[in-house]
């Protein structure tokens, strides 16, 4: 199956909330630090709601109107979509959220998302959130130079994230397929 990626359509937005659920649910429980489905649904459940749906359009509409601010890109995969990137330009650049469902992983589409946000953000400094124990994640970003700073942060008091930074372009590993 073709997967293309592109900047989404304001219609787009009633998948995205569902799809960023969906993706927590494939990704996040662990017994471990307490997060199970019904964690995950009182805090990321919104993101399928009207209203979440409504900050999807809204953000879409933004980048948009901004692209050299706010970046969004979609996967489809015929006309499903099965995963997106996006971020935005402050004082640095920041990347997230960037999801794939499990049957869209290891086929070299998030390297290729990566491609496009890397392009865009050109030589500016960027930063990241992760969540510690999703180590695919950690080496997919420390494969385009991302480095962990030492910084934790309790997302909602309980999801254990880490943050990677990624100074220059020069020190960073060339793109490569994931």
């Amino acid at each position: 199956m073709t997967h293309l990626i592109e900047p989404p359509r304001a219609d787009d937005a009633v998948s995205l909330g569902p799809l960023q659920l969906k993706v927590w649910l494939q990704t996040y429980p662990c017994a471990d630090a307490g997060i199970d489905e019904t964690w995950i649904r009182e805090h990321r459940g919104s993101a399928a709601t009207t209203e979440g749906i409504a900050q999807w359009r809204e953000f879409i509409e933004a980048a948009g109107r901004q692209p050299d601010l706010l970046f969004c890109r979609v996967v489809r995969s015929g006309t499903e979509i099965v995963g997106f990137l996006c971020g935005r330009r402050d004082e640095v650049v920041t990347l997230g959220p960037m999801y794939l469902l499990d049957e869209a992983q290891g086929r070299g589409i998030g390297g290729r998302l990566m491609g496009e946000f890397l392009t865009w953000a050109g030589s500016a400094p960027m930063r990241l959130w992760v969540t510690d124990y999703n180590e695919r994640a950690i080496r997919f970003y420390q494969r385009y130079g991302f480095e962990a700073t030492g910084e934790r942060e309790l997302w909602r008091g309980k999801l254990p994230n880490i943050r990677m930074v990624r100074d220059t372009p020069s020190n960073a590993a060339p793109a490569e397929p994931v």
